[in-house]
């Protein structure tokens, strides 16, 4: 039971699965989801204390602020990730080690306006560069290192989709519990 309760805080919408067939109304539905959450991230977070921002979304979790340091950097990463796969051949992308850079005095410390500042700006180019896209760019691949696994732009765009709408739960999820 503790362990399904833990389960379910740490993946609060479930974990990623990629559609069998993704449509161009996952698409639309994902690159809408990318476009909205720099200001529903910054209309949810901005309100919250100093000691809120300090708070776990679960038991061994990240604080808010380093969530909101987390969602920058690894959208940026993944900002990066496509411009590499549409101008090289299936590059092997470089990973970062996120747990680590969770633990570096600017995760930990920073005003979260910075990050919020820099997820709103990656977010903007990304969006605008998703837009312009053909079908076939969107199948070009990029290999992640871990598991060499391959990986098309379109399925990335709904991963990182995902990713943010998971994390904006965690913090929505602990504001509610904590009936801030």
């Amino acid at each position: 039971m503790e362990n399904d309760i833990l389960e379910k805080l740490r993946y609060p919408i479930g974990t990623y699965e990629v559609p069998e067939k993704i449509t161009e109304n996952h698409l639309k539905e994902w690159i809408a989801i990318l476009e909205n959450l720099p200001k529903r991230l910054h209309d949810m977070v901005i309100p919250l204390t100093p000691q809120q921002l300090e708070t776990p979304y679960r038991p061994d979790g990240w604080t808010v602020r380093q969530l909101i340091h987390h969602i920058s950097d690894s959208h940026h990463h993944s900002y990066i990730r496509f411009k590499w796969a549409l101008t090289e051949d299936t590059p092997v992308i470089k990973p970062y080690f996120e747990k680590e850079w969770s633990k570096l005095f600017d995760a930990k410390t920073a005003p979260i306006q910075m990050s919020l500042d820099h997820l709103k700006a990656v977010h903007a180019k990304l969006v605008y560069l998703l837009k312009g896209l053909s079908s076939e760019q969107l199948q070009r691949k990029f290999i992640h290192p871990v598991g060499d696994e391959e990986t098309t732009l379109l399925e990335n765009v709904g991963r990182y989709a995902w990713h943010g709408s998971h994390h904006f739960a965690h913090i929505k999820n602990l504001i509610e519990r904590e009936g801030w």
